[in-house]
């Protein structure tokens, strides 16, 4: 990952992303079988980049590199690494990394009426109800988990 590290907490790294450079991976357009095995192709000239597949607005895209369970239930663990951007508009059900009082948390957006709740995706953590005596942001919204097996 060539980035910048441009936040450090308890909950979160946050990185610039990087878009100037490309890489062409081979792609299996075909899919790749996941019950009995399907006749492989030995060649393939098809590739994909990662940054343009990834990434739709390079100038408002951050990576995050997640610390901590609270997310678990929706696939998101420790160390896994979000592309986030900021320039999507919140929406209700959406997850976001979001900035409440002097941190940044990454949750499920709850919008209700009058008021908006952080909805961890782990029973052992309760929602946060924002109020007007938060300081509060919806930082960028979560457009892809990266994670390593």
């Amino acid at each position: 990952m060539n980035a910048t590290r441009i936040h450090t907490s308890t909950r979160i790294d946050i990185y610039s992303a990087n878009t100037e450079s490309t890489l062409a991976l081979p792609y299996v357009s075909e899919g790749i079988s996941a019950g009995f095995p399907s006749p492989a192709l030995d060649f393939t000239d098809i590739s994909i980049d990662l940054n343009k597949h990834l990434i739709s607005h390079p100038s408002s895209t951050f990576y995050g590199r997640v610390k901590g369970n609270s997310m678990k239930d929706e696939g998101i663990f420790d160390g896994d690494l979000l592309v986030i951007d900021k320039s999507l508009e919140p929406s209700n059900r959406k997850i976001a990394v979001c900035y409440i009082d002097g941190e940044f948390t990454v949750k499920k957006i709850k919008i209700e009426h009058d008021s908006c709740w952080l909805i961890p995706a782990n029973n052992e953590y309760k929602p946060i109800q924002v109020t007007a005596d938060n300081d509060f942001l919806i930082w960028g919204i979560v457009t892809y988990v990266i994670k390593s097996v």
